[in-house]
């Protein structure tokens, strides 16, 4: 019966929505409008609502959600936003600004951040965090302040990020958890800073520090370049604890061999991963991954083919790119032919793959394999996906695109990079460019 009910309400609210999605795309006033298609009969079975309605989508979950902010019932509003996220469903501006507007507790704020987070859009986190700091809507704590911080860390806003931590220790005091400072000593090692990374790593007591601290650290030196530091850090956590590596930690170190030219420690760390620990599950495709690419980058094609060979999972489209990475370095040919042939047949919509092998194509000075691959990619409709940039503007982080016309401060914007191009050919500064 409630599914019957549900059907009904939801064809309803599709057919209202058809016919007037243009206001709702100039409006998000417009989605109160929806709500009204959902009676209150509906909504008293309110645990059922997600898991019974008919093809549910982000319209349809937004409407339920404004439901239960018009009848004050914040925890349920909550809950429905959560269970949208984990139903894989990616909530839109209208979705966000409902909840929002429901958000009286730091449990809802952290939904809230980690629910812009999740989605990819880190700016608007960040941006709505600070607004609510201003406006007094919530006061943060050691539960919110992680969130905010890790969403800053996605888009290494350095200055963003040292405002938020000293306004971490304005609310906090000395009340900062092994969150908080896990989620600083990631941001500063994002945005390259390790100095303070280690700062915050140092002002955690010995045994707060849990695994994740030291996975930052030793990710965090490999992601900057230093190899044998992050090296270091994992030998000192073997040695001076007696935390367990787990397959984070030892892809860490496998990445920084990889990266630093430390092949030979590199082999040292896989083989006692296999033999040393008494854990099945501790290696996953991305180790063996790491090998292939750590193999084939230094022109080990034919251990990298063994290691291929014998390795207990399926090698997936991952290995295959690493050992095309390696093939274009050292302009290996018939591998090279043969891991394009497994990428493609294994996932031929991913542009990346595309761009890998055009690349590849164009180290070894075959023009007409590029020529062909670029083809293909326009006769299936594959675009490389569009770089983006970002400043922080008056505590605020605007993202820019290549060639932005969307942006609201566009002509601000391009008339101010027409003076510095003139400027830089006045004083023939394109030299020293």
């Amino acid at each position: 019966m409630l599914h019957m009910i549900l059907s009904q309400r939801v064809i309803l609210l599709r057919k209202y929505h058809s016919s007037a999605n243009a206001l709702v795309t100039k409006s998000p006033n417009s989605i109160p409008e929806l709500v009204k298609h959902i009676d209150s009969d509906l909504i008293r079975n309110a645990h059922k609502v997600f898991d019974e309605i008919p093809e549910l989508d982000v319209i349809s979950a937004t409407a339920v959600i404004g439901r239960f902010v018009k009848e004050s019932r914040h925890v349920e509003a909550s809950q429905a936003f959560k269970r949208l996220l984990c139903l894989g469903i990616r909530p839109n501006e209208f979705t966000f600004g409902t909840v929002i507007g429901s958000s009286t507790t730091s449990r809802d704020v952290k939904l809230v951040i980690g629910g812009f987070s999740q989605t990819g859009r880190n700016e608007e986190a960040v941006n709505t965090f600070v607004d609510m700091l201003r406006e007094g809507v919530v006061i943060p704590n050691e539960s919110t302040f992680p969130c905010a911080i890790t969403a800053i860390s996605n888009i290494a806003s350095h200055g963003a990020g040292k405002s938020i931590h000293a306004c971490a220790i304005k609310f906090l005091g000395k009340r900062f958890n092994v969150f908080v400072w896990n989620s600083l000593i990631s941001f500063y090692s994002k945005c390259g800073n390790m100095e303070d990374s280690l700062l915050a790593f140092n002002k955690l007591e010995e045994e707060q520090r849990n695994i994740v601290s030291w996975n930052s650290m030793i990710w965090g030196y490999a992601h900057n370049g230093r190899g044998e530091e992050a090296v270091a850090m994992f030998e000192k956590m073997v040695k001076d604890t007696n935390l367990r590596p787990n397959n984070v930690t030892i892809l860490g170190v496998l990445f920084a061999c990889n990266h630093a030219g430390l092949i030979q420690e590199g082999y040292m760390y896989f083989n006692k991963a296999v033999n040393d620990y008494d854990d099945p599950n501790l290696l996953e495709l991305e180790h063996y991954a790491c090998m292939v690419d750590m193999l084939s980058r230094s022109g080990r094609f034919k251990e990298a083919e063994e290691l291929i060979k014998s390795m207990p999972l399926d090698p997936g489209i991952g290995f295959w790119k690493a050992l095309l990475g390696g093939c274009q370095i050292h302009s290996n040919k018939r591998l090279a032919k043969l891991a394009a042939s497994k990428i493609l047949e294994l996932d031929p919509r991913d542009v990346s793959s595309y761009v890998m092998l055009s690349n590849a194509y164009s180290a070894m000075e075959n023009w007409q394999n590029v020529s062909l691959i670029r083809r293909k990619m326009k006769e299936t409709g594959l675009k490389r996906f569009t770089g983006c940039s970002w400043i922080e503007v008056r505590d605020q982080i605007r993202v820019f695109v290549n060639a932005d016309k969307n942006n609201e401060l566009k002509d601000e914007v391009y008339r101010m990079l027409a003076l510095v191009s003139q400027h830089l050919e006045e004083n023939e500064c394109w030299k020293d460019l």
